[in-house]
Parts: C-alpha cells; structure tokens; sequence
C-alpha cells in the first residue's frame, strides 16, 4: 500500500492556529492544564506540546539574505518510515500502519517513556494518570487515525482556512512540495527547500520551508538512534534469562529515571 504523507507550506502559513483548535476538538483534548493563558515572552499558545496538545504552531524570528521575517512551523509527531518509537515499544502500543502512520493504541501503553527516549524529534510527551503508582501514559499526533483509515482528512488538513496543509499519497506529496519550492525560489525565496524526504526513512510530514531546517528548530540531519539496535538485538533477547533479566532491571531503571527527567522538562 502507498504511504500517506501529511505536506506542511510554512509560506502559506499565517499562523492562525485553526490546526490546534480542530486537533482538539476531534481528538477531544483539554486546554493549557497549568495556567490560565498569558503573555510569556512569544505569541506561541500553548508553549509547548504536551499530553494534551498534540500540535502547535511554533513561532520562530528569523533574519535571514532576504531580510526579517516570521517562520511558522506546525510541531507534531513526523510519523518517520523508520521509526524509533515503534521499535522501542515493549508493548505494542505504537505500530506502523501498512500506509505509513504510526498509530497509537492508549489502552497498551504501560508508561515506561521509552518513546519519549528515543524519538529524534523528541515529541511524545507522558501524562501522569495515577500519582499514587506513578502509572502513565504517553501521548502523541496520530494523524486522526480513526479518520485516515476510513478514508477522511486529518482534523487539522480540513479545517486549515490558508490551504497550507495538504494530505494524500505519500509520492503525490513529495512531487508537490517539490514544485512549490521552484516557485518559491522563482520569488527571490533563495533558501526554499523541502524537508523530510529522506530523512529517518523518510518522513510523513513532509514541510515546505523557506529557511535552513535549523532556522525552525529542525535537526537537519535526525538520526536514528544507536541504542534502539542494541535494544533489539541484545537487550530484548535476552529477556527470558536471567542476564537478560539483570540488564533489563539496570536499563529499565536508566530509562525510568531518565523518563522521569524527560517528564520534567516537558511539564
């Protein structure tokens, strides 16, 4: 089956957020838990992604050979070709579809935070469900699997009122992206370039940029983590024997420790 990709102009943004406010509503997100809403410094609202906003617009001030200008850059899960979280996942709760998505079953997930860990991207974010046990969840962009599957738009690409959003056959939307960038170009937009093609098996969010991938806060080459083949081919093997036993008790504690720092940062 043809991989979905999901293709992001960031030209065509005007940063009106109607993407937050749709992915709430469909997937039925609350609002910003922590605080009522003020000004921090940046007219980003929420200021991050968290358990219960799975994508944001990122507002980034850029001085570039063209001169100033906004960059708006929609975050979420980039649903890679080869993804981390997916092979790090002891219980199956994430999983690749057959058409490029990587879905999430929230009833599987038993909180360890591993995806958190590995993903390039750093986007799942945990919520404590249970404070007295600890017991969490993690919590990501899906691409409105529940619609995708049955042949709808993502939440997000039908409400966009800038048509900077686009959804369909992964190929159609390389091919498209590519074609904007020319134009883009063509304009006097020297640094027009699209992102996501190749990297970390090739991504399903695909974006139109008219600055450096870094310019965004993107890492202009992700990598796929080292350790997730350690994790495969050493660790979980071994999970029957007592060795394996012992190493699986010093890594889960690693990694337990080190979601729980991650839970930190992301609060």
């Amino acid at each position: 089956m043809a991989r979905l990709a999901m293709l992001i102009d960031t030209s065509q943004c005007v940063a009106c957020r109607g993407c937050q406010v749709a992915c709430k509503q469909w997937n039925d997100r609350q609002g910003w838990l922590y605080s009522r809403t003020r000004n921090r410094g940046s007219y980003e609202n929420p200021p991050d992604l968290s358990p219960h906003t799975w994508t944001r617009i990122k507002f980034t001030e850029y001085e570039g050979p063209d001169g100033f200008r906004w960059l708006f850059l929609k975050e979420g899960c980039m649903h890679c070709g080869d993804p981390a979280c997916v092979a790090v996942c002891p219980t199956g709760a994430l999983k690749q579809h057959p058409r490029g998505l990587v879905t999430y079953e929230r009833e599987l997930c038993n909180g360890c935070g591993y995806c958190a860990q590995f993903c390039p991207f750093h986007i799942p974010r945990l919520e404590v469900v249970n404070p007295l046990t600890g017991e969490a969840k993690s919590s990501k962009c899906t691409f409105c699997q529940d619609r995708v599957t049955n042949g709808l738009l993502p939440a997000c690409v039908k409400t966009c009122p800038a048509r900077a959003l686009d959804f369909g056959d992964r190929d159609e939307m390389i091919a498209k992206g590519q074609a904007r960038v020319e134009a883009l170009k063509a304009r006097g937009y020297t640094q027009a370039n699209l992102y996501g093609v190749d990297q970390v098996g090739g991504l399903g969010r695909l974006y139109v940029l008219i600055a450096p991938p870094e310019a965004y806060g993107l890492p202009a080459k992700p990598e796929y983590p080292a350790l997730v083949s350690v994790w495969q081919k050493v660790v979980q093997p071994l999970g029957g024997a007592a060795i394996g036993a012992t190493i699986l008790g010093i890594l889960g504690a690693f990694f337990l420790a080190r979601r729980n720092i991650r839970m930190e940062e992301v609060k």
